[in-house]
This record gives structure tokens, C-alpha cells and sequence, in this order.
């Protein structure tokens, strides 16, 4: 008798800067996944928040035509545990099963998906999932409230100052004011609630501030502004597991431009392309000394499944600083996530598998809580 397949939803777009991106990682997903243990279910989000599940969502999204397929939803009800098309009637929306999910695999980035949104109805829905729960994900996309997590752990972050966008709308030269009083340049302006380094930029004076600033209130309602670390070098590790996660050699970015921005990322090539140099060029003692801090970091914010935990050395001091933790990674075949794993001796298809496997394991876990109350004896 055959094995039955395990039914793989896998959720890429988002309403988010990122979605482009998303896409590009889920059909790396999709193309390495093991077909003969996984039956995948792509799942579309477009940019309006509209799911979408029949014919080839991903065409859908990349044409930037969704109009023609038929809108999904996935229902807060853990009864029903599946994808369902939704059908607009003259009477009212009405339901019916699509297919039935054994665990889904958010490759979601940005808001609305890597935030804990997406987290908490699949938690309703009472699905597995791949990659950290509600509080790890909302924890590790604000970059605001994550650096002050790291603070009260005692772990070493930047200096920075977090303002809103109405503060910036309604006193830019007050809020430059306060900035330029806390902070040295060159500072970096960032949304606080979005990756792959959209809406980031250095700045070097009052001018190039603003300009970032105005930027990056482009994408998010909270800013922070960061001082720079002098002469930083980026270095990465891949963290992988639950309750007790194991962490990838360290890798080390070399952006192709002054900093490792959006187009430096996803855009030069050739020549012009960033460097990716695994494992990063460092002593034994720092090399294991980032390795642990990226478990700490990983633990601290109860990450689960998986993250990539950014640093940044200075060549200059030698001080390093926690930057972030990316709860969703990139995850193309070139992505730094699963280039580290390889070169540590896991490869794309079995990081795919281990990830499901960890979701499960999760959701299991979780299963065993109770529900009901009894006092102690009865």
C-alpha cells in the first residue's frame, strides 16, 4: 500500500515591500521539495491580501494577474484544517473545502506574514507550520522592540533612537535635532517592520538624514535611526530547531556596495555582485563565540524551526553587536540560509525536510497543554 504524501501548503507573496522577493524564494522551495514525500499546495497572497489557490497562483502573482482565479481562504477553525474557495454568491460568501493541509510552510517576509499575522491564524486553524510562533516573529521583524529585548538580555546592540512617522511628518528639524544630539554620524534610517533591506539607508549628514528618514516613513509607521559600527563587517549564521537549535558556520557578507542594501542584494550581478564568503574569515574563538550568541539571540526571543541571526564586527575595535534575527530568511538556492547549512552538511532538500519535521514536532508539543482546568487531586 502506498505511503500517503504529506500535503505541503506553501504560502509565498504577502502584502508587503517584500513580495517580490517571497516569490523568488518560494519557487526555490517548491522546486527542491521532495515530490515523491510532498504534495505541494501553492497558496498566493497578492499585494491587496487576496489568497488565491486554483490554477498556477505563482504565474498569477508574477504577472501581476490574479483577478482571473478564484479567491481562497484559510478558516480560524481547527475542524476544518484546511484551504477553502471561497464562491460569491447573490445570497452571501459561501465555503467549501479546497484541500486539507497536514502543515504549511509561510515563506512570507515582511509585514503580514512574517510578523506573527500569518502565525496566529494558522494557530487558529490549528495547522503545523514551518518557523517561529506569534511572539518570536513579531519579536524578530520589529527591529525596535527586538533590540530592546537584546538590551534587557544584556546582549550588545548599537545605539539608536526609535520615533514615529507622525513625529517625522509633523517636526522633521526637531526629530533631526534629537537624532544628531544622540547619535554620531553616519547613521542608518530604517523602517522598523521590514527586511531584505528596503527603506534602509546611510547617511552621512544632516541632508542624506532626511532624505532616509523620509524614506523610510515610506513603509512603516515606526522608524529607528542606528548609529554605524566603525568599519563593519556582516556576519550571519543559520540557527535550526526548537528547543534546542543548532547553529551553521558563520558566514560574512561583502556587500558590492557601501552597505548590503536591496539592489546589492538582489540586483548586482556578475562582477558587481556581493560576496558571499562561508565560512567567514575568522579566529576560532570569534567564530564560536558568534555561533553561541546566535543560540542565545534565537532562544531569547523563542524562535522555533528557524532564523538567521545577523552581526556586525568592527575591524576596527573588534567589538560585535547583534543586529537582528530574521525569522524567515531568504531562502533561494543562493540565499545565505541554506548556503550556510550546506556548507555545515545539510543540504536544500534536507533542510526542506527537517523544517517540516520540526513543525510537527512543534505542533505536537503544543497539543500536549491542556485546555481545561482541574484542580490539584481530582
Amino acid at each position: 500500500m502506498a505511503r500517503k504524501k504529506i500535503r505541503v501548503g506553501i504560502v509565498f507573496g504577502g502584502r508587503s515591500g517584500e513580495h517580490e522577493v517571497s516569490l523568488v524564494s518560494a519557487q526555490s522551495v517548491m522546486d527542491a521539495i521532495d515530490k515523491e514525500k510532498y504534495e505541494v499546495v501553492p497558496i498566493g497572497i497578492t499585494k491587496e491580501g487576496r489568497w488565491i489557490a486554483s490554477g498556477d497562483p505563482m504565474k498569477a502573482l508574477q504577472a501581476g494577474d490574479a483577478e482571473a482565479s478564484r479567491p481562497a481562504a484559510l478558516l480560524g477553525d481547527p475542524s476544518r484544517r484546511g484551504l477553502m474557495r471561497l464562491e460569491d454568491t447573490e445570497q452571501a460568501i459561501e465555503a467549501t473545502r479546497l484541500a486539507e493541509l497536514d502543515v504549511v510552510f509561510p515563506v512570507l517576509h515582511g509585514p503580514y506574514g512574517e510578523d506573527g499575522t500569518v502565525q496566529g491564524l494558522l494557530e487558529l486553524a490549528g495547522i503545523p507550520y514551518v518557523g517561529a510562533g506569534v511572539i518570536g516573529s513579531a519579536l524578530g521583524l520589529d527591529k525596535a522592540v527586538f533590540k530592546d529585548v537584546m538590551r534587557g538580555r544584556g546582549f550588545p546592540v548599537v545605539d539608536q533612537v526609535l520615533l514615529k512617522r507622525k513625529e517625522w511628518d509633523a517636526d522633521p528639524e526637531g526629530v533631526m535635532d534629537r537624532v544628531e544630539a544622540a547619535l554620531d554620524y553616519p547613521v542608518f534610517t530604517k523602517p522598523a517592520n521590514l527586511g531584505s533591506s528596503v527603506g534602509i539607508s546611510k547617511c552621512d549628514n544632516r541632508a542624506e538624514l532626511a532624505a532616509g528618514l523620509a524614506d523610510a516613513a515610506r513603509y512603516d509607521r515606526k522608524l529607528i535611526v542606528e548609529e554605524g559600527v566603525p568599519a563593519a563587517r556582516e556576519i550571519e549564521v543559520s540557527v535550526l530547531g526548537n528547543d534546542d537549535p543548532i547553529a551553521s558556520l558563520p558566514g560574512e557578507v561583502i556587500p558590492s556596495r557601501e552597505f548590503y542594501s536591496y539592489e546589492s542584494k538582489y540586483f548586482d550581478e556578475g562582477e558587481d555582485a556581493s560576496e558571499l564568503l562561508i565560512p567567514a574569515p575568522l579566529s576560532p574563538e570569534m567564530a564560536e563565540r558568534v555561533r553561541e550568541l546566535a543560540v542565545e539571540v534565537y532562544k531569547a526571543i523563542d524562535c522555533a524551526g528557524m532564523a538567521r541571526a545577523d552581526f556586525l564586527l568592527s575591524a576596527e575595535t573588534g567589538e560585535l553587536y547583534v543586529n537582528e534575527v530574521n525569522t524567515i530568511p531568504g531562502f533561494t538556492s543562493i540565499s545565505m540560509y541554506p548556503k550556510l547549512w550546506e556548507a555545515t552538511g545539510i543540504s536544500y532538500p534536507e533542510l526542506i525536510d527537517r523544517l517540516i519535521e520540526l513543525a510537527v514536532e512543534r505542533y505536537e508539543d503544543k497539543g500536549r497543554s491542556e485546555t481545561s482546568y482541574r484542580t490539584p487531586g481530582n
